[in-house]
């Protein structure tokens, strides 16, 4: 049974819960999202699983999870690369936020999101449990299609979108 670390609005933890149940109860937990890049500045999209609990079938960023108890962000965020998308890369936090929204199957997600970025110019290595298919979008191209389509993307990944500044890089 995964756990994740529920935190208060500055990130320090008070405690965990059982992942589902976390998502269930709208508790507010730590969690990081990844963009990987290429050289030209292309970000590496996952759309995830139909199976997954919640935005299965959507367009995300590369990677997104959520550290263990007494897991750093870094080290989990390198983990889940891994297991995800089948490689790993160097990796910067660059920015943090919260945000809260509830899914129509009556999940929420209530996250403190650490964003990292890192580069990377392979092609990845899917695992089909987590990644039904993936792709490299210019951020021009995606904001544009995020205005477009708006309900095929995540829901962190248009706010991460909003409030990140990928000039960072």
């Amino acid at each position: 049974m995964e756990r994740v670390v529920l935190v208060d609005e500055n990130d320090n933890e008070i405690g965990t819960a059982e992942k589902l149940q976390a998502h269930k109860d709208g508790r507010l937990h730590r969690a990081f999202s990844i963009f990987i890049f290429d050289s030209r500045g292309s970000l590496m999209l996952q759309q995830r699983a139909k199976s997954k609990y919640h935005s299965g079938g959507l367009w995300a960023n590369t990677c997104c999870s959520h550290p263990r108890k007494g897991e750093a962000v870094e080290q989990a965020a390198h983990r889940r690369l891994q297991e995800e998308m089948g490689f790993d890369t160097d990796l910067k936090e660059i920015a943090s936020f919260t945000y809260e929204v509830k899914f129509d199957n009556g999940l929420w997600e209530h996250e403190f999101d650490h964003v990292l970025l890192g580069r990377y110019g392979g092609s990845p290595t899917v695992n089909p449990d987590e990644v039904d298919d993936w792709k490299w979008i210019s951020l021009e191209d995606l904001k544009q299609d995020v205005k477009d389509n708006p309900g095929i993307y995540a829901y962190w990944l248009k706010v991460a979108l909003e409030k990140v500044e990928f000039s960072q890089l």
